[in-house]
């Protein structure tokens, strides 16, 4: 009998640790991919900043924006796209 409960201890320890292990992983996972989600972000906003700090100031009025807006307006933008990513989408 003795020898079944070691077993069933055994196993019931290897469970426990392979549980964890996965949870571990995954919260590894889920970091690394905010990382990266940020570090993409990030090199689009420097795209969008070199986009429109290259247009004249009459392209940029055509689009309702005054120069000194240009940084807010990402900033802004960002925000907007970082909330609607955050809300589940529903599918019909």
């Amino acid at each position: 009998m003795s020898m079944l409960s070691s077993i069933s201890e055994f196993s019931s320890r290897s469970l426990a640790i392979r549980r964890s292990i996965r949870i571990f992983a995954r919260g590894v996972a889920a970091t690394a991919n905010r990382l990266i989600a940020a570090i993409i972000a990030e090199r689009e906003r420097q795209a969008n900043l070199a986009v429109l700090r290259a247009l004249t100031d009459r392209e940029l009025r055509d689009m309702g924006l005054m120069r000194s807006q240009i940084g807010a307006g990402l900033a802004q933008a960002a925000k907007d796209r970082s909330c609607a990513q955050n809300q589940p989408t529903r599918r019909p």
